[in-house]
């Protein structure tokens, strides 16, 4: 484990479902589930026994307290997540089905969260003696305020030698729908980070270099050139994910280190329940090996583990164990007794 706690900042988000496989508005009836690309990381690493801490914007009103409860409920400490002016930030989602495609409508713009700027936060006070920052491209990508608070994160974890992992988790909607300069924003912040979860999209994006994804070769001549670009860059870690229909894809991981790497099989992941969120468990998987110390390999496999787990279950957020791992590579499908 790593010293200090790990401390996420980010949007905390509701998320509304149809029933079922159902098209939204199809039946009077949406599910409720709290969410958010970095608490969905938090709360991985939380149940897998890691001290975490939320910093966000929320309204105070019950959708924002509700919120805060779950992700307080999910072993997350909120101290720092404090009312601010705006609103929830929502989505909604129809899950897809066979040929049909999931389908996802946000609706967040004017959140308190989108609508706080770098000064609203104390970095001095929330980074103190934690052994980790975690941020993605999706803070940055909500608004000229947000992009300044996700930086300002940055640089005040970098003046104090907190190691920083970023998920690039482009959305190209977000940004084109401000004025906005996403390959110098997410070029500053990737240049302050340790740990990247991105894939040679990514760094095509900020390289302005086009990279294949085809091939363990390809895939680390895309690290490499990140590498070269980012002298703070120790590791990156990316899946690659073949959709076959909307419940059966096929999903590999990797780890890039400077002078080592690790490319799994890959894994039919089939009946899926839920997709969402799977991205923010192969992050926490990750993590998880990375503070234990764990080699390219390790990660990768942990990674691939909790990605693939998270398939299975219903929300945003990972919440299996060691031992849930432990079992997933040890192939035990019988109930556990």
């Amino acid at each position: 484990m790593a010293e200090g706690r790990l401390v996420f900042f980010g949007e905390l988000l509701i998320r509304l479902t149809a029933p079922g496989n159902e098209l939204l508005m199809q039946s009077p009836a949406l599910s409720l589930h709290v969410g958010g690309a970095e608490a969905n990381v938090a709360i991985g690493l939380s149940h897998l026994g890691h001290d975490c801490a939320m910093v966000s914007k929320i309204p105070s009103n019950a959708l924002g307290r509700g919120a805060v409860a779950a992700v307080r409920g999910a072993g997350v400490d909120c101290t720092a997540v404090t009312p601010s002016p705006g609103r929830m930030g929502l989505y909604f989602l129809s899950v897809g089905a066979g040929l049909r495609a999931s389908e996802i409508v946000y609706d967040r713009a004017g959140s308190s969260f989108a609508a706080s700027g770098a000064n609203d936060y104390d970095w001095d006070a929330s980074l103190a003696g934690a052994g980790l920052l975690h941020l993605s491209g999706i803070t940055p990508a909500l608004g000229p305020r947000s992009a300044e608070a996700a930086l300002a994160a940055a640089r005040a974890a970098k003046r104090q030698s907190v190691p920083i992992s970023f998920d690039g988790n482009y959305r190209a909607m977000l940004w084109e729908a401000w004025d906005s300069d996403p390959r110098a924003i997410l070029s500053e912040l990737i240049g302050l980070t340790d740990i990247l979860f991105g894939n040679h999209r990514d760094l095509s994006l900020v390289l302005g270099r086009d990279f294949s994804g085809e091939g363990a070769d390809r895939r680390r001549e895309a690290a490499d050139a990140g590498f070269a670009a980012f002298p703070d860059l120790k590791l990156i870690a990316s899946t690659a994910r073949h959709t076959v229909s909307a419940d059966h894809h096929r999903i590999a991981a990797r780890v890039d280190l400077r002078d080592s790497a690790h490319q799994t099989d890959e894994i039919d992941v089939t009946g899926i329940v839920d997709r969402i969120g799977a991205g923010d468990a192969f992050a926490a998987g990750v993590l998880h090996a990375h503070l234990g110390g764990g080699d390219a390999k390790a990660m990768a496999d942990s990674g691939l583990a909790l990605t693939c787990l998270k398939h299975s279950l219903p929300g945003d957020a990972s919440r299996f164990s060691q031992a849930d791992i432990d079992a997933f590579h040890g192939g035990g499908l019988d109930v556990r007794r």
